[in-house]
C-alpha cells in the first residue's frame, strides 16, 4: 500500500485504509463519525485511542433539542427503525483519534497517509459490494432527501449506485487535502468546523462550533484478558463493546481448552443471552458507562456469569507489520443521517438516531458526554512473538462476531480465516426480556437454540448482518498474513518487509 511504501508502519497503513473506506464506501462510513484505534506497538504496551462520538448542544437553549429528526423504517436486518436528519448527528471524533494515533505511533508523513484517499475521491473509485447492498436497502429512505447527498449515492438517472460503478467526490478530495496540510485538528477549528456548525444550525441540528472545539480524543488503557495462549487487549469502558466481548470470551475460556474440541453452540448462545440481557438492563440505561463497565468486569472476574441477571453501519481495518506492531481501527457513522455538509463532501453520522445506543432517549444526555459504543477493535500477543489485530463492523453484532472468531481461533486452534468463514449466531434482545437467536444457515445452531427453548430467525448463508471481521497478524518469524470476511466483500493486502 501507498502508506507502507512511504515508510509507514502498521498504524499508518490502518489509518490510510480506514480513511479510504470513509472515502469509497458511501453510506457505510464517513469522516464525520466516531472511531476507536487499538494499537500494540512492538516493544511497548497496548493502548486505545477513543475517538467516539459525543452528545452535542453546548450553549443551545433547551427548546432546540428534539428537532431535526426523521423517523425511518428500513428492511435492513429484517426490519429496523432509526432516526436520520441533522438532529440525529453527534459530535464526530474519528479524525481526532486518527490524528492522535498517527502523532503517537505513525512513521509516514500525514499527507502521504491521506494521499490515496484524495486521489480516489478526485479521480474516481469503484463502488464496492457492501456499499451497494446497503444503499439498495436505504438509498431511498435514508439518503435520498438531501440534495447534497444524492449525487454521492446515486447515478445520473437517479437510481442507486451499483457495485462496480465509478463514483467521484471532488469536494471530499479538497477537504482531505486541507486536513492533510493543516492536520487532523483542522476539522475541529477554523473554516471546516464553521461549515459543519453552520449547516447544523441551519437545518435543525445540535452540533456547535463549541462542541467541535472542545472535542478531544482520549488515550485509554485497554481491558486485558487471557484467551488460550493469547493475551488480548480490547476497548475499555466507557465503551460497551469491549467489556461485553471480554466477558463473553472469559466465560468461553472457562469452558473450552485449546484442544481442537467441538464448538459448543449451546454454551455460545447461553453466554450471549446472559451477557446481552445484562447489557440491556444495565448498560443501555446507564448514566455512568465507565463505572458500570468496570463493575461488570470485576463482578464476572470474581463470580462468573452466575452473578448476572438472566432472562450499521461501521467499517473495520486490521494491520500488522513485520516489526511486530499491530493496529485495529473500527469507525462508525451509525446508519447515516442522510445529510452531507455543503461544499465538503462529508456525510454526517446519525449516532444519536441509533436506537440501540440511545435507550435513554435521543437527546437525553448532557452535551459533551461520550455515547455508548459497540465497537471493540482488539489486538493480541503470544509468547512466541506472534501478534494479531482483529475487529468488525456490525452494531451490536460486533461483540458476538468477535466472540465466535476469537473463541474458535484462540480456544480451539482453528485457523483465523476458517474461524471468520464459519457460521455465526447472535442473540437478539427483543421487547421486554424476550430473546431470539438470529443465525446463518446451520443445523447445529437451530438444534442448540431448540435445546435452550429459544426461537430462531435465519438470515441465510454469510449475511452482512453478522459483521465483517477483518484480521491481520504477524508470526514470530516476522511473516505477515491477513484474512477478510466474505460477508462484506472484504479486501486483504500483504506487502513485503519494510
Amino acid at each position: 500500500m501507498a502508506a507502507a511504501a512511504a515508510g509507514g508502519n502498521a498504524v499508518d497503513a490502518a489509518i490510510a485504509a480506514i480513511v479510504a473506506a470513509m472515502t469509497t464506501e458511501p453510506g457505510i462510513v464517513s469522516p464525520l463519525g466516531g472511531a476507536f484505534v487499538t494499537i500494540w506497538p512492538a516493544g511497548g504496551d497496548p493502548e486505545v485511542v477513543d475517538g467516539n462520538v459525543e452528545m452535542p448542544g453546548r450553549g443551545l437553549p433547551r427548546e432546540r433539542f428534539g428537532q431535526g429528526l426523521r423517523e425511518i423504517t428500513t428492511t435492513y436486518g429484517g426490519g429496523l427503525t432509526l432516526y436520520a436528519g441533522h438532529g440525529s448527528v453527534a459530535t464526530p471524533g474519528a479524525f481526532a483519534a486518527l490524528g492522535v494515533a498517527h502523532d503517537r505511533h505513525g512513521s509516514a508523513a500525514w499527507t502521504d497517509v491521506l494521499a490515496p484517499s484524495v486521489a480516489a475521491a478526485r479521480g474516481g473509485y469503484a463502488v464496492g459490494g457492501a456499499a451497494a447492498s446497503y444503499l439498495a436497502l436505504t438509498g431511498d429512505s435514508v439518503f435520498a432527501w438531501d440534495p447534497n447527498t444524492a449525487p454521492l449515492v446515486r447515478r445520473g438517472d437517479g437510481s442507486a449506485l451499483q457495485a462496480g460503478d465509478i463514483a467521484i467526490n471532488p469536494d471530499l478530495a479538497g477537504t482531505l487535502e486541507q486536513i492533510g496540510t493543516q492536520g487532523a485538528r483542522s476539522l475541529y477549528t477554523g473554516d471546516l468546523a464553521a461549515r459543519i456548525a453552520d449547516d447544523s444550525q441551519a437545518r435543525g441540528g445540535l452540533v456547535t462550533e463549541a462542541d467541535l472545539a472542545a472535542y478531544r480524543a482520549v488515550v485509554r488503557v485497554p481491558v486485558r484478558l487471557s484467551v488460550g495462549d493469547w493475551d488480548i487487549a480490547t476497548n475499555p469502558p466507557p465503551s460497551v463493546g469491549g467489556p461485553m466481548l471480554a466477558v463473553m470470551l472469559r466465560e468461553l475460556a472457562g469452558k473450552h481448552g485449546r484442544d481442537g474440541g467441538d464448538w459448543d453452540w449451546e454454551r455460545v448462545i447461553d453466554v450471549q443471552r446472559r451477557v446481552l440481557t445484562y447489557r440491556a438492563r444495565v448498560h443501555d440505561l446507564s448514566m455512568d458507562l465507565e463505572e458500570d463497565g468496570y463493575a461488570l468486569l470485576e463482578q464476572v472476574e470474581r463470580h462468573g456469569l452466575v452473578g448476572l441477571p438472566t432472562s450499521s453501519s461501521t467499517a473495520h481495518v486490521s494491520a500488522a507489520d513485520s516489526d511486530g506492531t499491530v493496529c485495529a481501527v473500527t469507525a462508525s457513522s451509525g446508519y447515516g443521517s442522510g445529510a452531507t455538509v455543503p461544499g465538503t463532501g462529508m456525510m454526517l453520522n446519525n449516532c444519536l438516531g441509533e436506537p440501540e445506543l440511545n435507550r435513554l432517549g435521543l437527546h437525553a444526555l448532557v452535551p459533551g458526554t461520550r455515547l455508548a459504543s459497540n465497537m471493540a477493535p482488539s489486538v493480541g500477543r503470544r509468547d512466541d512473538g506472534s501478534a494479531l489485530a482483529v475487529g468488525s463492523p456490525g452494531a451490536d453484532r460486533i461483540t458476538t462476531a468477535l466472540m465466535q472468531v476469537l473463541g474458535r481461533h484462540a480456544l480451539l486452534g482453528m485457523e483465523v480465516g476458517a474461524a471468520i468463514d464459519a457460521p455465526r449466531a447472535h442473540v437478539r434482545i427483543l421487547d421486554g426480556d424476550s430473546v431470539r437467536v438470529d443465525h446463518e444457515d446451520d443445523e447445529a445452531i437451530v438444534a442448540a437454540a431448540a435445546e435452550l427453548g429459544l426461537p430462531t430467525y435465519s438470515h441465510g448463508p454469510l449475511s452482512m448482518f453478522f459483521g465483517g471481521v477483518g484480521a491481520a497478524w504477524v508470526g514470530g518469524d516476522g511473516s505477515l498474513a491477513a484474512a477478510g470476511d466474505p460477508r462484506r466483500a472484504a479486501a486483504t493486502r500483504v506487502s513485503g518487509r519494510r
